[in-house]
């Protein structure tokens, strides 16, 4: 994935809230944001850089300064596999802020997650002005698309509220499917705004194909 010769310092931004836990094809979001994680990690180390990891739920759940080496990468690898979060919400301004105020000099940062938050186009802002800084929006066919399957109760993972939808009217479908895109669009818009870029990750896709193309078309 990197091929500058310069030591770069790479770090990750990973949600490890509730709703992260989703999925209904053969991974959840966690294990995709887990596996492109760990890619750019060995990558990272592969090339010779220091890579750090900040774990976010609505708190800062565990650090991990940067440094270089297989044994740190393996270390990190083993975090990401078993962490386990203290809360169930999201609160990305919190990991953001955090990054900014522990991460002095310029990395390049990558930012795993849903994007269900909102609250955090400001600080996003401000690290895009000091870093190179690359969202990658986890998500799954069901957090678009709702199944034509009669009455459904639909929980939030991060608040374990309930609700009982009728997923055979058609309106409730068009109306869940314009929500998730309007959500898309805020976050374009945040990322668009603060000079970074932003990745798209469906659980059911090919993701080394789409960080290959973005990272040739960066070249």
């Amino acid at each position: 994935v990197f091929e500058e010769e310069r030591e770069l310092t790479v770090m990750l931004l990973v949600d490890v809230s509730a709703s992260s836990l989703f999925g209904t094809t053969n991974a959840s979001k966690k294990d995709i944001s887990t596996e492109i994680a760990a890619v750019i990690t060995f990558s990272a180390i592969n090339n010779g850089d220091k890579v750090g990891v900040i774990f976010y739920s609505d708190k800062i759940e565990k650090y991990i300064p940067p440094k270089k080496g297989r044994q740190h990468a393996l270390y990190i690898v083993r975090e990401l596999l078993t962490v386990e979060p203290h809360a169930r919400g999201t609160n990305l301004d919190v990991a953001i802020k955090y990054f900014n105020n522990t991460t002095r000099q310029k990395s390049i940062s990558f930012i795993l997650s849903d994007f269900l938050a909102t609250g955090y186009e400001n600080d996003l802002k401000v690290i895009g002005k000091k870093h190179d800084v690359i969202g990658v929006k986890v998500y799954d066919k069901m957090d678009m698309q709702l199944p034509d399957a009669g009455l459904l109760q639909l929980e939030d993972a991060e608040t374990g509220k309930t609700r009982w939808i009728d997923s055979s009217n058609s309106m409730v479908r068009y109306n869940y499917q314009q929500h998730f895109f309007n959500e898309s669009e805020a976050t374009k818009k945040y990322f668009r705004k603060a000079g970074a870029d932003l990745l798209h990750v469906r659980t059911d896709d090919d993701y080394v194909k789409i960080l290959q193309q973005f990272f040739l078309h960066r070249k």
